[in-house]
């Protein structure tokens, strides 16, 4: 019999970096121990900006369709229930603003990609960096002609501009400038500019899903490594960064916990949950 601490109820977890090693696999000893907490009752949350195909596949191979847990992706844009495939939230860029996005990015030679149900679609399948993208998530890529009309068909969460990082910043500004503030856009890699629905982040995402699940936000653990991590560390009862975290998200860290080559996330459970 698992014995199980009994004040943390809830585990989110960042992917890239955190739960995932240098070779972007889940370590067999993290598996492990997340499935034995998973078995126990403990809420397993996927917290990642990648995109839903690129979670389910993590999702998968922990079990969380049999045992249960959630995917909270695109930075907490969209919640899964692994289980039921019932979509909990799903915020979508609004389609009014495609045709900018996709037309001031041709307008500095940048490939625009987004995602449908199986994977990436984009205007540039051949770009290094849309190819990139396909590898950190090991989903396919559809060249589509005309990305704005092709994402009509199913809203998206988020659209990505892919390109050399002085030409993003350019292209950043003009968007900024002619979107006026509505939608959130931001570099998650140099060469990555993220364009979202505004107030998508993984700490009040979090809190639409444990309300629902009935858990107190003091009962979550939440485990991360980078800026996009420190909302939901602040907003969780305990806050765990890897060693190899960002020095500003190591701040707001109760645990420092091993790096995510040496399991990390396995010993922040074994420590904090499973005894």
């Amino acid at each position: 019999m698992i014995a199980l601490m009994k004040k943390y109820k809830a585990i989110a977890l960042d992917l890239d970096g955190t739960l995932l090693n240098s070779k972007k696999e889940v370590s067999k000893k993290n598996k492990e121990v997340i499935m034995k907490a998973a078995k126990a009752g403990v809420k397993i949350i996927l917290a990642s900006g990648r995109p839903v195909p690129g979670v389910k596949k993590i999702a998968k191979q922990l079990h969380l369709k049999e045992y249960g847990g959630y995917i909270l992706s695109y930075n907490g844009g969209m919640i899964i229930d692994c289980k039921t495939d019932e979509v909990l939230r799903r915020e979508s860029v609004p389609m009014e603003y495609y045709a900018d996005i996709v037309h001031c990015a041709n307008k500095f030679d940048v490939a625009t990609l987004t995602y449908d149900a199986e994977g990436i679609i984009t205007n540039d399948e051949k770009d290094e960096y849309v190819q990139i993208e396909s590898r950190i998530n090991n989903i396919p890529v559809r060249q589509v002609l005309h990305v704005e009309e092709e994402a009509q068909l199913e809203p998206p969460v988020k659209f990505l501009c892919t390109g050399e990082h002085k030409v993003l910043r350019q292209l950043e500004a003009k968007l900024n400038e002619k979107l006026k503030g509505a939608l959130t856009i931001f570099f998650s890699e140099p060469y990555f500019l993220e364009i979202m629905p505004q107030g998508i982040e993984k700490a009040s995402s979090l809190d639409i899903l444990l309300e629902k699940l009935n858990i107190d936000r003091k009962c979550l653990i939440a485990c991360g490594d980078g800026y996009n991590d420190i909302p939901m560390m602040r907003y969780a009862g305990l806050a765990v960064a890897m060693e190899n975290a960002q020095e500003e998200t190591k701040e707001w860290a109760d645990y420092i916990a091993p790096s995510n080559d040496e399991d990390g996330v396995a010993a922040a459970i074994e420590k904090f949950v499973l005894s």
